[in-house]
């Protein structure tokens, strides 16, 4: 019951997160965002919102937890020994936090790919490209080329 509650707890907080930094991420007038739980962008934003805010706040359990909620099972498996190797965060595939990012949809058929764009000092930015399934709504896949199919 204890980890039921807590990753519903962290995925309110990455809901909440993701949601408010990607408004304070537009320009213009008065602004605001919209999203639903079934749309995989929504999610692949709301995740990078709500990770990239707990990583600058230093709250490694938070970033734990919402690895749990967002990624599968054998993907965060994956990304540890990505990290082990590459000595940087898996999911930014940096050593640093970007400043900025912006999720865009990318398409395919039997899951979803997004592109993220990571802005970083000096308006420098890498994209990384991020695929979610469709049915469990987890990110199986963070990487520079997209997952090949077979």
């Amino acid at each position: 019951m204890r980890t039921t509650r807590r990753t519903a707890v962290a995925a309110g907080l990455a809901l909440a997160l993701g949601l408010g930094v990607t408004a304070q991420a537009s320009a213009g007038g008065p602004r605001s965002v919209s999203g639903k739980p079934s749309d995989n962008i929504t999610r692949i934003a709301n995740f990078y919102g709500a990770y990239i805010d707990a990583v600058i706040d230093e709250d490694g359990k938070l970033a734990d937890d919402l690895r749990k909620h967002y990624l599968t099972p054998a993907f965060q498996k994956e990304l540890k020994a990505w990290e082990e190797s590459n000595h940087a965060n898996g999911v930014l595939q940096a050593q640093n936090v970007p400043l900025a990012w912006k999720v865009t949809d990318n398409g395919t058929a039997k899951y979803t790919e997004a592109v993220v764009t990571l802005t970083w000092g000096g308006s420098n930015t890498t994209k990384l490209i991020v695929d979610m399934t469709r049915d469990s709504h987890k990110i199986f896949h963070i990487g520079t080329t997209g997952v090949e199919v077979g």
